[in-house]
């Protein structure tokens, strides 16, 4: 990370810089993941499409997608070159400048969601040549707008990080070590994250059983390492948010499959990191 630009460690995660390639209709699904994005398209469009309700889709050049508790289908009809940057949801909620809760389980138009200053910002980096310029632009806008956004409450980041780090925390112990009370907690954590407390963990869960499943372990000692203890439980929620079952999506979606503009390297949220493709 360059000099000066620490308030955004942790927080903005990455950039993923996408450049004119052929069109692809087969990319992996991008599976709810507690991450949110927003892809600024230079050129081309994409198309999301969400694969547990094929009737919910969008389509556009540049796309901000909130919190998602169902996985999306990205498709594209022809070359498409953008950057896509991958934010934790305190820092989209600063960075946007609007409620969470209206972005959860939604992709938008950005520019229906931010008006002149989507036009404004995807103008002055598709100016730019070569991939250091654009996210060493990035870098600068990014944090100037940081700096200025609301600041979220100290007791929703507690939440957030304590999610983070253990999907299986209680709501009402989440209230309790923020001396806040469960409504107050889930009405706040709405407003900030975008998600209730109880959905998102089910999100960082089914995360973390990807993640294991991704090491090379079996779906079953996956799902165990992720907590969830009754398999059919799982097979379930799982099904539930990704539109396939555990062997429907190895078999259609295994480790050749390629990543798309919004799949986010690495699975885990720390850190942070430039990745290029296409």
């Amino acid at each position: 990370m360059r000099p000066g630009l620490g308030a955004l460690r942790g927080h903005v995660l990455g950039y993923r810089t996408f450049h004119d390639g052929p069109p692809m209709g087969d990319y992996r699904p991008v599976t709810p993941d507690g991450i949110v994005r927003i892809f600024l398209g230079f050129s081309g469009s994409l198309r999301l499409v969400d694969t547990t309700d094929p009737t919910r889709s969008l389509a556009a050049t540049s796309i901000v997608s909130g919190l998602q508790t169902a996985a999306v289908r990205v498709e594209q009809s022809g070359p498409v070159r953008g950057v896509t940057v991958f934010l934790t949801p305190l820092a989209a909620y600063r960075l946007l400048d609007l409620p969470m809760s209206e972005l959860a389980g939604r992709s938008l138009d950005l520019v229906d969601v931010l008006g002149s200053r989507a036009r404004r910002l995807v103008g002055a980096l598709a100016d730019r040549s070569g991939r250091e310029s654009v996210t060493g632009a990035l870098d600068r806008i990014l944090l100037a707008q940081f700096l200025s956004g609301p600041m979220y409450a100290p007791a929703v980041e507690f939440a957030w990080k304590r999610l983070e780090q253990t999907a299986g925390t209680p709501v009402r112990q989440l209230a309790m070590e923020t001396g806040w009370s469960s409504r107050q907690l889930e009405r706040r954590f709405r407003d900030q994250v975008g998600l209730p407390p109880k959905s998102l963990a089910q999100v960082l869960r089914l995360r973390e059983a990807l993640r294991h499943k991704h090491a090379g372990l079996s779906w079953a000692e996956a799902a165990a390492s992720a907590g969830y203890h009754d398999q059919s439980h799982f097979a379930r929620t799982f099904k539930a948010m990704t539109g396939y079952t555990p062997g429907q999506f190895s078999a259609a979606w295994g480790e050749s499959a390629p990543d798309g503009p919004l799949a986010a390297t690495p699975v885990r949220t720390t850190g942070r990191w430039h990745a290029q493709a296409g």
